[in-house]
């Protein structure tokens, strides 16, 4: 059973860096693309950063490109997202999904993580 754990979330400065982890702690070991998806107070779940198997196909949403980096452990089944020069806007619960395929809709991701919470401070 696919369980995604999320971590590295917390409280920051603008201009600061945090590392978001994702691991699959059921081991399933299946061939997942792995994505990050965020939600503000008020606003809708938007997609982020999502990587297929291999780590060779990346999507990034405009807003973060150039800032954030997404990365993959395969053999820990590892899903990390690198946020850089944090923004006040960047605040939001930052959600880990997997999915057969990589994509960039929320319906494409069968499993979810429960969240970790990202605030920036300005």
């Amino acid at each position: 059973q696919v369980q995604l754990v999320e971590s590295g979330g917390g409280l920051v400065q603008a201009g600061d860096s945090l590392r978001l982890s994702c691991v699959d702690s059921g081991r399933t070991y299946r061939t997942f693309a792995m994505g990050w998806f965020r939600q503000a107070p008020g606003n809708t779940r938007e997609f982020v950063a999502a990587i297929d198997w291999s780590g060779l196909n990346i999507k990034y949403v405009d807003s973060v490109k150039g800032r954030f980096t997404i990365s993959r452990e395969r053999n820990k089944n590892t899903v990390h997202l690198q946020m850089n020069s944090l923004k006040p806007e960047d605040t939001a619960v930052y959600y880990c999904a997997a999915a057969e395929l990589i994509g960039i809709m929320e319906a494409e991701y069968s499993y979810w993580g429960q969240g970790t919470q990202v605030t920036v401070s300005s």
